[in-house]
């Protein structure tokens, strides 16, 4: 196809042309006023010889028509495979391409739209702007976008010559049911009281039988459920309570009703980190020694430490005649702290304690108890253990791990942690790496009161494999038995001391059951949609493996590899956000990646109103795909652009130039001789008579 254009290319610019022929006009101008008889041939040679100067051109152009484009957006996020939009979504693109196909001269692009990253939802917008980027303008033909509507990269519609159009997925009787989590805090003090306020919403076509009140279950770290009866369509306050120290996942579900579209969006997740709010200690110092002011520093340094100390300077026995006026001591609140306050404290620490009738056996008794409901106490032991006076020699033996001997040793020793020791959370890592053979990790003590193991787990030794440091759980609580009253040297930094510190804190932490100190555990930590598994143990096995559920019940199994004596970890990269389960068969964890409902389930009734602004700004138009696929017809470009069962196409007729020719349009000595032509009339008319005067 050939196609001609005139075009000018002036020998002088066109401000000079302008000038000139304004000169000329005036000139004229004066000379018909004076009425000189060629003034009009004369104005003929000036208008050709404007033209000759503006050099008229004939352009020709050789043009090789091109197709149309029509782009198509296929929307293939997560809550386009719900129910059978991915159907829907098929059949439609296979119907648009054999429509396109059969137009002639009109060309198909369909770029496909996944899941954002992390977490960012269905970014149709955005890869519908990175598709028409590499289109030219004068070739777009229509956009048509195959979606539920629910799109998360709102903007401002970019300006397109060609109609835009939603073939929307879904069906009209769609309903839902949405679990959304309103507020929650970050950390909660254990003990006490907070809140979470949540939402469950019901979107779409609800059924009648649907309605009203849903149970709403409740569990903390996959532990026992709870349900409650809550209504729907409006905020709720659940109180909860916090089971244990550190991170707390919290998981909140309503069942899937019959006929909703999906139950991913049933359920949220909250992670919660439980702090307490004060350690309350109890200490108890038989008698004063050099090792007592160092248990009184450790626990008074630390501010969220409540600490009640006392020490038992004057037993019932001693009588010096001093008159009880002029002692500033007061008397020891035996009833008070072990038997009406007992419940109060978290932890009793027994330094050097001997029995002297101060504590009669009721109160050890209640001290028993205390433990077995959940308390802790810790026995730092001296010589007074291996006496008659032992405090094991009393209802605390049924809760203490060793037994005493009665032998004292009375030499210098180095500390060591045991096998199991090097497995055990408490002891793990104390002792400094690389050690050369000849050197010590710590420096000595010089007593152990020889005791003989009967529960728990030795995870430090003196002289000959002693036990040195047994923890015990006993029902719900946990007891420590330390068989020395050295541990002060090494604060004193006697022979370059030694860990004394974040031994005495791992194991008040321990005691109090703080989640990263426990010996058996299965902890799982996530970074985007990695997830870290950690298997600790005290006993060797090979071939653990861990199996891990994910939020659609798929079950992967994992197997574990040893990284250090007592911790098997391994590494999982999630396909999708949402809560995993994990289990070993003894114990049982979850995690949440993300969100439990990811994003694109937050709103899942199909709907065009997201995209309505663009689509009413190319006079575009919105179809159900509920009612099949739609016809295609071509309409003029600013048209309305869809009816009833149809959309429109606007056809640009574009074309790529393959020759371009320029040719004189007149030539040059024609128009010379024009001029000379017109100015030689011009002066034989005005030569025949005179001007009148």
């Amino acid at each position: 196809m050939t196609q001609g254009t005139v075009i000018f290319d002036p020998y002088l610019p066109w401000a000079a042309l302008a000038a000139l022929a304004l000169i000329m006009a005036v000139l004229l101008a004066f000379a018909g006023a004076r009425g000189l008889l060629g003034a009009w041939v004369r104005a003929l040679a000036t208008a050709a010889l404007l033209l000759a100067l503006a050099n008229p051109s004939l352009q020709e152009e050789d043009l090789s028509p091109l197709s149309d484009i029509v782009l198509v957006v296929v929307d293939d996020t997560a809550s386009q495979r719900i129910s059978d939009r991915a159907e829907q979504t098929e059949t439609a693109l296979a119907d648009l391409t054999a429509e396109v196909e059969a137009r002639g001269n009109t060309e198909l692009r369909v770029v496909r739209v996944s899941d954002g990253d992390d977490n960012a939802g269905s970014l149709v917008l955005g890869r519908m702007t990175e598709a028409l980027a590499e289109i030219p303008q004068a070739r777009l033909a229509g956009v048509v976008v195959i979606s539920d509507g629910q799109i998360h990269d709102l903007g401002p519609a970019p300006a397109l010559p060609a109609p835009v159009h939603l073939l929307l997925t879904g069906r009209e009787s769609d309903w839902d049911r949405r679990l959304e989590l309103v507020t929650a805090p970050a950390f909660g003090i254990l003990g006490e009281e907070l809140q979470l306020t949540l939402r469950i919403e019901d979107a779409g076509d609800v059924p009648a039988g649907a309605r009203g009140p849903v149970p709403l279950s409740i569990a903390i770290d996959g532990g026992t459920a709870v349900q409650v009866q809550v209504p729907t369509g409006r905020e709720i306050t659940i109180p909860l309570e916090l089971e244990h120290g550190g991170t707390n996942v919290v998981q909140l579900s309503v069942p899937e009703a019959e006929g909703e579209l999906t139950d991913r969006n049933n359920a949220a997740v909250v992670q919660i980190n439980g702090v307490r709010d004060r350690l309350r200690v109890l200490l108890v110092s038989g008698e004063p020694h050099a090792g007592e002011r160092t248990w009184r520093n450790l626990l008074k340094s630390d501010s969220a430490v409540d600490l009640v100390h006392f020490t038992i300077l004057r037993p019932p026995e001693k009588q010096d005649g001093v008159p009880v006026s002029e002692l500033s001591l007061i008397a020891f609140p035996t009833r008070e702290l072990f038997l009406e306050k007992i419940e109060d404290f978290d932890l009793i620490i027994f330094d050097r304690y001997r029995r002297r009738g101060i504590l009669p056996q009721i109160y050890l008794d209640n001290i028993s108890r205390y433990v077995d409901s959940g308390g802790a106490v810790l026995v730092a032991a001296g010589p007074d253990f291996a006496s008659a006076n032992s405090i094991y020699r009393s209802p605390l033996a049924d809760i203490l791990p060793g037994a005493p001997t009665a032998q004292v040793l009375e030499e210098g020793f180095t500390p060591a942690i045991s096998d199991l020791g090097e497995r055990h959370p408490v002891t793990e890592g104390l002792a400094p790496p690389d050690l050369q053979e000849d050197e010590t990790p710590w420096g000595r003590w010089f007593r152990l009161i020889e005791v003989e193991p009967v529960a728990g787990d030795v995870v430090m030794t003196g002289p000959g494999d002693r036990p040195l440091l047994i923890l015990d759980r006993v029902g719900e609580g946990r007891v420590a038995l330390l068989a020395s009253d050295h541990a002060w040297l090494w604060s004193r930094g006697y022979e370059g001391g030694g860990p004394q510190l974040e031994l005495l804190r791992r194991l008040a932490h321990w005691m109090m059951k703080e989640p990263e100190l426990e010996e058996e555990a299965l902890v799982a930590t996530a970074e985007g949609q990695t997830m870290t598994i950690t298997r600790r143990a005290l006993e060797e096995a090979e071939g653990r493996e861990v199996t891990v559920v994910g939020p659609d019940g798929t079950e992967i199994v994992l197997p574990l590899e040893e990284v250090t004596p007592g911790r098997w970890r391994a590494e999982f990269e999630a396909p999708e956000p949402g809560l995993y389960r994990l289990t070993d068969g003894l114990l049982e964890t979850v995690v949440a990646l993300g969100p439990a409902a990811p994003r694109e389930f937050e709103e899942t009734i199909a709907s065009g109103d997201k995209l309505a602004p663009l689509i009413d700004g190319t006079r575009g138009g919105v179809v159900p795909l509920e009612a099949g696929s739609p016809r295609l017809r071509d309409v003029g470009e600013g048209r309305n652009a869809a009816g009833r069962g149809w959309i429109g196409l606007t056809p640009r007729e574009a074309a790529l130039t393959t020759d371009l020719r320029i040719s004189p349009l007149i030539a040059a000595w024609l128009f010379l001789a024009l001029v000379a032509a017109l100015t030689i009339a011009a002066w034989l008319r005005e030569g025949r008579r005179s001007v009148p005067g």
